[in-house]
C-alpha cells in the first residue's frame, strides 16, 4: 500500500508513472506552460443561471454557444 504524503490517503494500487513534485517546490516550466494554455480557453457561454423547459432547449443553446466558440477561434486562431 502506498500512502499519499499530502493527504495521508492510502492507495492499494497506483497506475502510471506521474510523480507529484515535492511540497513547496515551484512547478516546472512545462507545467507552467500547460497551466497558461488553459487560461486561453473560453466557452463563450454567457454568465448566469439558465432555466429551460426542456432538454432540447438547453441542447440548442449549448450547440449554438459551441459553434460560436469554434467560429471565433477559427477567425482569431
Amino acid at each position: 500500500m502506498e500512502r499519499d504524503q499530502l493527504t495521508g490517503e492510502a492507495f492499494v494500487r497506483v497506475v502510471g508513472r506521474r510523480v507529484r513534485p515535492a511540497l513547496g517546490e515551484p512547478p516546472s516550466a512545462e507545467a507552467q506552460a500547460a497551466h497558461a494554455s488553459l487560461l486561453q480557453y473560453r466557452t463563450c457561454v454567457p454568465k448566469g443561471v439558465f432555466i429551460y423547459r426542456s432538454h432540447e432547449e438547453m441542447q440548442a443553446d449549448r450547440l449554438r454557444w459551441t459553434v460560436e466558440a469554434m467560429v471565433a477561434r477559427a477567425r482569431h486562431g
